[in-house]
C-alpha cells in the first residue's frame, strides 16, 4: 500500500526529531520531584508556627514492576536530567503519533473491511 506524500512528509518530520533524541543519549524514565520535609524532633524548626521544613530535598521516581522506586538527586542533577525526562516525553509522544498515522492508513485503506 502507498501512503499519500502529507502521511509520508508527517512520519518523515517525527523519524527525524526521534532520531535527533536519540542521537543525544539523553533520555531517563519518570519524574522528579522537589520536595520539603518535617523531622519531627521536638524543638525543630520544622514543628514551629510557622513551620520552617528540611529541604529542598530532589527525588527522582520511576516506575518498575508497577512499583515506585526513586533516589535522591543534588539540586545540580535535577536541573541536567530535567531535560532528559523532556526528551523521554517527547520520543513517547512521537511513537504516539506515529501509531495515529497507522492507524490512520489503516482505516483509509480500501482493502480493510469494517466491523461493528
Amino acid at each position: 500500500m502507498r501512503l499519500d506524500p502529507a502521511h509520508r512528509a508527517e512520519a518523515r518530520r517525527i523519524a527525524d526529531e526521534l532520531a535527533s533524541i536519540a542521537r543525544t543519549g539523553l533520555v531517563l524514565p519518570g519524574s522528579i520531584a522537589e520536595r520539603s520535609t518535617v523531622c519531627g524532633r521536638a524543638g525543630c524548626a520544622c514543628m514551629k508556627d510557622p513551620p520552617r521544613r528540611h529541604g529542598p530535598y530532589f527525588q527522582w521516581t520511576r516506575k518498575v514492576a508497577q512499583k515506585t522506586v526513586g533516589r535522591y538527586l543534588t539540586r545540580e542533577q535535577s536541573e541536567d536530567y530535567t531535560a532528559w525526562i523532556r526528551n523521554d516525553r517527547r520520543a513517547h509522544e512521537l511513537l504516539r503519533r506515529l501509531e495515529e498515522l497507522g492507524i490512520d492508513a489503516l482505516e483509509a485503506d480500501p482493502r480493510t473491511r469494517r466491523q461493528g
